[in-house]
């Protein structure tokens, strides 16, 4: 294993800091790091979404912000900081949540965010108005679906007229805490792809379907490249300095990516949290002909990311220790696991929970426990879960090879990254180096090295990533375990091509 990269400033007074925020589906976390990338504190602040009926998901924006400052001055205490050390800072986090305003910058209604399902018929408008391969080339988005951001403005336009005639301003998440910091209505390149009504080619919006929405681009924040200054903090309020520098940053998948050094073709990183998500990085626009994964910008410009990603991974774990369980933790069904040969004696699971996306997509799939006999304990079906995420895992990776994408090593990030037995479980069914990194907050680090290249410490990615990414452990293909997972994975994938058609809806 390779071991962790030592910093030859360690030890050294804190002259300059980057602040990262990172809004994700239930909390907001702020991470300082210094210019060598060590991490200097962190704090969270969680919030509870709202569920007012089947498919709609909510949430005030004030709560957004609320917690923004609160996880703001938390890590400026943890960190026993001066404000005025920060140079910088970047916030990231989901996509396709949105954000009304109106003309003086209040929110007309709750956010609707990006989990929210709501306008299916909104969907089937926009891909009945266009053609799925026009708008597969034009936003990179290789599917139409209910939470993308132009069928929720289209939705409102259907359903809450009064807002939507009263609306100004069209933020996601990030947009709305970089307005409340500065006042600018300002966005990212690489937060928009998924918007489906961003022009991945040409760097602007999609006029057809600004048009088809009834929308103007002024009602839209400005564009920017990632890590380009935008603006100084304006709201004092939050504990930071009038001198902080605020840059744009990516949509937080390709935030992570930065934070790996995932900047070239060769190294794919995947992250391991509640779903599966892969980042895979090109010099120029690759497009799927079958059309199974997206297609997004890369924090640098002129470069793009192949993000294919499956809907149910730590979930399906978490799901498991919850109901089936027996209270046990997570380190606990761990052992048990460990205990387990590879192959989880004939126990294979397929983990279609919440329906298959890529590279078979049918929403209707669900799970199959498969191969279950009386000899079968917990520790098999924990060790046989975690095997079927790298099988899922797998698959991609066969996809993005078939596409060109070369994949010489791979770097795990998220929840997952936090088990020593899945990642080796990763790297034998993988065949293929895994490596961690030297932060758990890999995420905001990228995010950090932007503002460190926006405040012109780093002049470029290449030299921040050089100064502030370090490798923790590396896990190496046993060629033994190797040889058992080919076997199972063939008849996972045999599974896979038998079972997934009997599901309705196959498509």
């Amino acid at each position: 294993m390779q071991k962790k990269r030592v910093k030859t400033n360690a030890g050294s007074r804190v002259s300059a800091c980057f602040l990262a925020l990172d809004a994700g589906t239930s909390s907001i976390k702020a991470v300082l790091f210094d210019t060598a990338g060590r991490r200097l504190g962190g704090h969270a602040e969680e919030y509870r979404l709202d569920y007012p009926r089947p498919d709609y998901v909510e949430l005030d924006p004030e709560i957004y912000w609320h917690a923004a400052q609160a996880a703001i001055r938390g890590v400026v205490q943890r960190a026993a900081i001066d404000p005025a050390s920060i140079a910088a800072m970047g916030v990231t986090g989901q996509g396709e949540t949105l954000i009304v305003l109106d003309a003086g910058g209040r929110p007309l209604r709750k956010a609707m965010v990006w989990l929210d399902n709501r306008a299916v018929e909104e969907a089937r408008q926009i891909a009945a108005t266009f053609d799925a391969d026009e708008v597969y080339r034009v936003t990179g988005q290789h599917e139409i679906v209910p939470c993308w951001t132009a069928a929720k403005i289209l939705w409102l336009r259907c359903h809450e007229p009064d807002v939507y005639s009263r609306a100004a301003r069209y933020l996601m998440v990030s947009d709305y805490l970089v307005y409340k910091l500065t006042g600018a209505y300002v966005t990212d390149h690489a937060l928009n792809p998924s918007t489906l009504y961003y022009n991945l080619i040409a760097g602007d919006w999609w006029d057809p379907m600004l048009a088809m929405l009834e929308i103007r681009p002024d009602q839209l924040p400005e564009l920017f490249d990632s890590g380009t200054p935008v603006g100084r903090v304006k709201a004092l309020d939050t504990g930071l300095s009038a001198d902080t520098m605020v840059v744009a940053a990516p949509i937080d998948q390709i935030a992570g990516a930065v934070g790996a050094g995932n900047l070239t073709p060769g190294l794919v990183t995947e992250t391991t949290g509640s779903v599966l998500a892969i980042c895979a990085p090109c010099s120029a626009p690759h497009y799927d002909p079958r059309r199974r994964v997206s297609l997004y910008r890369h924090a640098r410009p002129g470069t793009y990311a192949l993000l294919p990603w499956v809907p149910t991974a730590g979930l399906l774990y978490r799901w498991f220790r919850e109901t089936l369980g027996g209270g046990l933790s997570f380190d606990d069904l761990n052992r048990e696991a460990a205990a387990v040969t590879p192959g989880a004696e004939g126990l294979v699971i397929l983990p279609h929970l919440n329906g298959a996306f890529s590279p078979d997509s049918n929403h209707h799939a669900r799970g199959v426990f498969h191969g279950v006999s009386l000899a079968h304990t917990r520790g098999h079906f924990a060790r046989a879960i975690l095997e079927s995420i790298a099988f899922m895992l797998r698959d991609q990776i066969a996809m993005l090879e078939s596409l060109d994408i070369p994949v010489e090593q791979i770097g795990s990030l998220g929840g997952g990254a936090h088990s020593k037995l899945w990642l080796q479980i990763k790297a034998d069914v993988l065949k293929r180096d895994v490596v961690t990194f030297d932060t758990a907050d890999v995420t905001a680090l990228g995010v950090a090295m932007l503002a460190a290249t926006g405040a012109g410490v780093y002049p470029d990615l290449d030299q921040a990533a050089a100064g502030m990414v370090s490798f923790d452990q590396r896990y190496r293909p046993r060629p033994e375990r190797a040889a058992v997972y080919d076997r199972v994975f063939q008849r996972y994938r045999k599974l896979n091509r038998i079972i997934l058609p009997t599901f309705e809806g196959t498509s």
